[in-house]
């Protein structure tokens, strides 16, 4: 589904340390197959091309064999090693995401019911493989920020291979504050997309962006650098949190070519890896813990009176 190249430099910390991984292009299919657990109707047709051609045009076909690779993907990735993995995570209550008309009681509750269902025995295959199931909270899909993610997570039973893949650029087109995001929700975020995006409204669009092309909607995908992501900020939380993870480039861009695009995101990324420090920055005499010291700066030690005293 498109190239990547695999770069690695310095030590291996990730974000702490200088590990990258490039994706130029194309969508990873084991997203497409999360896509597929669930489907609106309304989607079908769009989503029968992701699928193979045994499978279109029959809904509960496209469903059991999207299930069938990702469960294979579970053997997989403990076969390999990887620890991480991909998805999204489908939908059923898209179409509902603007209330109007007003949603009946309870529609979105049992769409969130059914996706927990669909996915419990999904996530538990990967628990048994070691694996952290990882959904990218993507608009289009069920899983698309915080709150939805919370009331996934609520009715999979707080399930600890259901984690994030974080992806600044999402937030940017729906003007969700990333790095407050990373405060509250860093132990669950597994993995990393290093991607660029910008938003700015005008006097005749906002963030729906008026059914346009991408190179005319406010909100865009940019090349690493071009939009409007505040990376250092985002890597100093994640240095922070001790994230350990790869900084995956994952290039899409209305403007730059994907070329030009990779040869300037490696090096952006590399600059901004944090090479994280290995004791307080004040501690220059490298003075360690000295619990006597500490009670006696304290006051706490015994002292000798003096024997003149009074």
């Amino acid at each position: 589904m498109g190239g990547r190249a695999r770069l690695q430099g310095g030590t291996n910390p990730n974000v702490g340390r200088a590990s990258v991984r490039l994706e130029t292009r194309g969508r990873k299919p084991q997203d497409l197959q999360g896509q597929l657990v669930a489907v609106h109707p309304a989607y079908d047709v769009a989503f029968d091309g992701f699928a193979p051609e045994s499978v279109r045009g029959k809904p509960s076909a496209r469903q059991a064999w999207a299930v069938e690779q990702l469960l294979f993907a579970a053997k997989a990735s403990a076969n390999l090693g990887v620890k991480t993995h991909a998805t999204f995570s489908g939908a059923l209550a898209w179409p509902y995401i603007y209330p109007w008309p007003q949603r009946p009681p309870g529609l979105i509750e049992q769409a969130f019911e059914e996706l927990a269902k669909r996915w419990r025995p999904i996530l538990d295959a990967f628990d048994a493989a070691g694996v952290d199931l990882c959904f990218e909270l993507h608009p289009g899909e069920d899983l698309h920020d915080g709150v939805t993610f919370d009331m996934f997570l609520e009715r999979v039973g707080g399930h600890k291979r259901c984690n994030i893949l974080f992806d600044p650029s999402h937030f940017v087109l729906q003007q969700l504050d990333y790095l407050a995001f990373l405060d509250i929700y860093h132990s669950r975020v597994k993995m990393f997309h290093v991607k660029d995006a910008e938003f700015r409204p005008t006097g005749r669009q906002g963030v729906y962006g008026g059914y346009q092309p991408w190179v005319g909607r406010p909100g865009r995908f940019r090349s690493l650098g071009d939009g409007q992501v505040d990376f250092r900020g985002i890597f100093s939380k994640l240095a922070q949190y001790d994230f350990d993870g790869w900084a995956v480039l994952e290039w899409e861009c209305c403007l730059k070519s994907s070329e030009q695009g990779a040869r300037e995101g490696a090096p952006f990324i590399a600059q901004h890896i944090i090479q994280t420090a290995e004791r307080a920055f004040d501690d220059f005499a490298k003075s360690g813990a000295d619990e006597e010291a500490n009670r006696r700066m304290l006051g706490l030690a015994a002292r000798k009176e003096s024997k003149h005293a009074g």
